[in-house]
């Protein structure tokens, strides 16, 4: 999962029946899964607070958050403005982290944000298949509101919500306090991109920067969308182009010409970076995961679980998961895309 990603996340601890249905589309068997987390602490939480009007308890709040997961920064200047400044650079890198990964968390809210940097709340959160940015999972976003490529955009929105309820505490001039948050607001897209290119950086192998890395990356994002081109795979197969196995990839795509044109820059750029080809190949394969949680093999999982009891579909699957970078023969179907199909895949809070 997240977690073997090396995603910052909660972990599940324990998860429990409670002999009980749940009524969700359909009755389903209930249970209770217990979370650990650096906290549980939210922007929902302030805004919680926020709302009622207690003013010491947000104060109280974000005395202990800082305590709790930003000590380092209890005696600055202004502490709660660089509170502020922490949880958006922590927020920043896990968003850019997800983007780079093709994670949809699917109900990305308020209250489903930390203030810790982990990801919470896995609902109907999923992995993206061909790379499409408009993709969305959740049968409750029929407007696209989560889609994989706004999450970026809702990053900013929802730190914007947590400014809000610091005002009061970041300056006695109201307008004055203003202004230091919303530079710092102004500074998240910027943050976030600039963790969301290193990342990318490294999925194409590459060791340096360059102005044009953007260029470069964005036009294969562009060329995997319109050649409807898996995500993780392509990802995980340029490391197979540097070995000499140019059709790995290239097979990824409908008209893979395009492909063709990109990677001619891609190698040119590769030899700016002066690294040997089997070098580069190996730390590719240490951020390209060959195995991520495919929607349709968690389907699975769940449906012999639930419907028959069997949990070796589980038990199988959370070993492959546990070890995403590691390519073992015989779980080629762990890798797999799901086979195409009609019928959008969705996901469900209840999941």
């Amino acid at each position: 999962g997240m977690h073997a990603l090396g995603i910052p996340t909660t972990r599940a601890l324990a998860a429990v029946t409670t002999g009980k249905d749940v009524y969700r589309e359909i009755p389903l068997p209930g249970a209770i899964l217990t979370r650990v987390a650096a906290s549980h602490i939210r922007v929902g939480t302030f805004e919680y607070g926020a709302a009622r009007g207690n003013v010491d308890k947000v104060r109280e709040l974000a005395d202990y958050a800082i305590a709790r997961h930003y000590p380092d920064i209890a005696d600055a200047e202004n502490p709660y403005l660089a509170f502020f400044a922490a949880v958006t650079d922590a927020q920043a890198a896990l968003v850019a982290r997800w983007m780079n990964i093709g994670f949809i968390h699917g109900v990305m809210n308020t209250d489903n944000m930390t203030i810790s940097g982990e990801t919470i709340d896995y609902g109907p959160c999923a992995f993206m298949n061909t790379y499409t940015p408009s993709t969305v999972f959740s049968s409750i976003d029929t407007q696209g509101r989560y889609a994989y490529g706004n999450q970026p955009a809702i990053l900013s929105w929802n730190l914007t919500r947590l400014a809000e309820t610091l005002i009061r505490f970041v300056d006695p001039d109201k307008d004055r306090a203003i202004e230091l948050l919303t530079d710092k607001i102004q500074r998240i897209q910027p943050l976030y991109e600039t963790h969301w290119l290193a990342g990318m950086r490294s999925k194409i192998g590459l060791s340096t920067e360059d102005p044009l890395d953007l260029e470069l990356i964005n036009d294969l994002l562009s060329v995997m969308e319109d050649g409807h081109a898996d995500f993780t795979l392509v990802f995980r197969r340029l490391a197979q182009d540097l070995r000499g196995d140019n059709d790995a990839v290239r097979n990824l795509f409908e008209e893979p010409g395009a492909f063709d044109v990109w990677a001619r820059r891609w190698r040119k750029r590769l030899e700016q970076d002066g690294i040997a080809a089997e070098t580069g190949a190996q730390a590719m394969d240490r951020v390209n995961p060959i195995y991520i949680p495919r929607n349709h093999k968690v389907e699975e999982a769940l449906a012999a679980a639930v419907d028959r009891e069997d949990m070796m579909p589980f038990s199988k699957l959370l070993a492959v998961l546990s070890h995403p970078f590691d390519e073992v023969a015989g779980n080629e179907a762990y890798a797999a895309p799901a086979p195409v199909t009609d019928i959008p895949y969705q996901t469900f809070c209840g999941t």
